[in-house]
């Protein structure tokens, strides 16, 4: 178990288990279109996929370059996903009826 850990493939793993939770969550949306659709979570997503990604590389040892690159893509997935949810305000000059 430990192996798993200090080698870095527990990451390996769950990177994979990210993307199965893309696939069922698009898969849930077009069966029961109840469910949020894959592109409103999608910023999320690749912001905690791309965290994934660089902690891999610090373990494996990869260079602060192969570290930096998705971590600066991370925030901007998490921008990205905060834009998104940032309440909209309706325009002044709109008139009421």
């Amino acid at each position: 178990m430990a192996e798993l850990f200090t080698s870095g493939k527990i990451i390996d793993i769950i990177l994979m288990l990210v993307l199965l939770e893309m696939a069922v969550l698009a898969l849930a949306h077009r069966i029961t279109n109840r469910t949020p659709r894959l592109m409103t979570l999608l910023p999320n997503l690749v912001a905690g996929f791309l965290l994934l990604l660089s902690l891999r590389a610090a373990i494996a040892d990869l260079g602060w370059g192969l570290i930096a690159l998705p971590l600066g893509l991370a925030l901007l997935a998490h921008l990205v996903d905060l834009a998104g949810r940032w309440p909209r305000r309706a325009p002044e000059n709109q008139q009421k009826n």
